[in-house]
């Protein structure tokens, strides 16, 4: 009896030991998808409070971005009310503009380290392959669907971002434009203090990738306007050298993480060990 309240208690106080971890999955995919991640997290950390949120999943997850994030978000909340002393978000390709819309919009978060894993942070300009739908246009011709009105119902849509078309980017998108402070007249400081209140957050991404496009989306980089191949880097980026939305923050208070692994096709980032154990499991704790 004795062994077994030992047991009991050791149990406890280990679960204790970590904060609780909301994983967001990614696009035409769902909850259980990311299972291989919540295996790795417990394994490294037993006892940790690992949710999957199951949301919008498969089909669903064209719907459009801010019902998304309304959505998950009051799931995020009620995570965060049951966990005074903080949670981490661990979001994967399209959850992780989810998710750091839900971190936008509630400015008095919890959030501890918020992970971005392979997700088009500055946009998408690149593979739609995986829209069988759309497979027959081209990149350069998406921006006639995309930035009207319908496009504007699908999450792709909300953050297509063309280089060769900025200004219909910043005229016809209704999210990430916003979300990224880049609209003349319409600053939202909660834009900023919703990512400055983070500890941490983490950004992981690379050469392999092969969907994210171009891959240093994932790293806040993107195209230089007017080119599809010159990448302007995170640091030379105008929304970093303002702080619009409080990145160089972080970034100068060391508490910005960058991770280029290469060799990691975009389906295989979650399940990855090797990922998980270089650049994810010690931001966890």
């Amino acid at each position: 009896m004795a062994c077994r309240l030992w047991f009991l208690l050791y149990c406890v106080v280990v679960a204790a030991a970590y904060k609780p971890v909301v994983i967001v999955h990614g696009i035409l995919d769902n909850a259980a998808s990311m299972d291989d991640m919540k295996q790795l997290i417990i394994g490294a950390h037993p006892g940790t409070n690992v949710t999957l949120v199951s949301l919008f999943n498969d089909a669903d997850t064209l719907k459009p971005m801010r019902e998304q994030v309304a959505g998950f978000g009051d799931s995020i909340r009620d995570v965060m009310k049951k966990s005074p002393d903080g949670i981490h978000l661990l979001c994967f390709s399209q959850g992780g503009l989810i998710c750091r819309g839900v971190l936008q919009a509630t400015p008095n978060h919890t959030v501890d380290t918020f992970v971005s894993l392979s997700s088009p942070q500055m946009g998408q300009f690149g593979d739609t392959s995986y829209l069988t739908f759309l497979k027959h246009l081209l990149r350069e011709e998406m921006y006639k669907l995309f930035y009207t009105p319908f496009g504007q119902t699908l999450s792709v849509g909300n953050y297509w971002n063309d280089p060769f078309h900025h200004d219909l980017y910043l005229q016809h998108n209704v999210f990430l434009p916003l979300l990224n402070n880049q609209i003349n007249g319409s600053f939202s400081a909660a834009n900023k203090s919703g990512i400055v209140r983070l500890n941490k957050l983490v950004a992981i991404g690379g050469p392999d990738d092969g969907v994210i496009t171009p891959w240093q989306s994932s790293h806040f980089a993107f195209y230089k306007s007017g080119s599809g191949t010159e990448i302007v880097e995170t640091r030379q980026q105008d929304d970093y050298l303002r702080d619009a939305i409080g990145l160089k923050t972080l970034d100068e208070r060391g508490d910005f993480i960058v991770y280029n692994i290469s060799g990691v096709k975009h389906i295989h980032w979650h399940g990855n060990k090797t990922v998980f154990d270089c650049c994810i499991e010690q931001w966890l704790t």
